[in-house]
């Protein structure tokens, strides 16, 4: 009797891991090349900013990530600026734009649009770079990277700005909490998929930050995207959107 009990035992035990395995098909393709580009309608310029004041600080010599030259060292126009959520951003503007004032209008330009996102995503984001240069945006080194020509060129022509933004603050403020965790990790294991071929051609650089803008999107913009963008969404990267769901993050001010 005892000996069929330890057999039944080994037997539902073995069911159970069975059950728990999961199956992935190695061929599946992404169903997004990158996700900025999914809909530019997710944060808008109508949208509230925390953003409050801006100063100017003079210029200072400043270590500075430029895509065209690599890190410099430069006397940027410097440009405290303050949220209502009591979080500030020294942002730095390369003296390439000449005089003060005109930096000024990019540093108050941008300076909005980044008042715009969560203050989960600002919270560890302490200087914001700006240089001319038709280059792409960055994100990481406590940093938002950002050069003016390719935005106006491309992000803010195809209305994803904001997008872009929260792409590059999810390095900024996210990805050295949860790229490698454990719980982000099997929330990969889980799913499978990955949201974009960006994300799986870098997974452990790329998955949080493609995944946050969609997660934002299906959890608190779902009624400006297609119900078919949401259930893309939410087929290929469940576990994910539980994962963060978990995290209870600072939304505000979109929440």
């Amino acid at each position: 009797m005892k000996k069929l009990f330890i057999l039944l035992l080994v037997l539902s035990c073995s069911k159970d891991k069975i059950n728990q395995t999961q199956v992935c098909d190695e061929n599946y393709s992404p169903p997004f090349g990158g996700t900025i580009f999914i809909d530019p309608n997710i944060i808008t310029p109508e949208d509230p900013t925390t953003f409050i004041s801006l100063s100017y600080a003079g210029t200072g010599e400043r270590q500075m990530y430029d895509r065209r030259y690599g890190w410099v060292m430069l006397e940027p126009f410097l440009f405290p600026a303050e949220y209502d959520d009591g979080l500030s951003i020294e942002i730095q503007v390369n003296p390439e734009f000449g005089t003060w004032e005109n930096a000024q209008v990019y540093a108050l330009k941008y300076a909005e649009v980044i008042g715009r996102l969560t203050t989960q995503l600002r919270k560890d984001v302490e200087t914001s770079w700006i240089h001319r240069g038709d280059e792409p945006f960055g994100g990481g080194n406590n940093n938002l990277l950002i050069h003016t020509d390719w935005s106006e060129k491309n992000y803010e022509n195809q209305g994803i700005l904001e997008e872009t933004l929260v792409h590059e603050a999810s390095h900024t403020s996210l990805d050295s909490y949860h790229a490698e965790s454990k719980g982000w990790i099997n929330a990969q294991e889980m799913d499978c998929e990955f949201i974009s071929n960006y994300a799986r051609d870098y997974p452990i650089r790329e998955d949080i930050a493609e995944s946050y803008l969609p997660y934002l999107a299906v959890r608190y913009r779902s009624d400006r995207i297609t119900e078919s963008l949401r259930k893309t969404i939410e087929e290929a990267i469940p576990n994910r959107i539980k994962y963060f769901d978990e995290q209870n993050f600072n939304m505000y001010p979109i929440d």
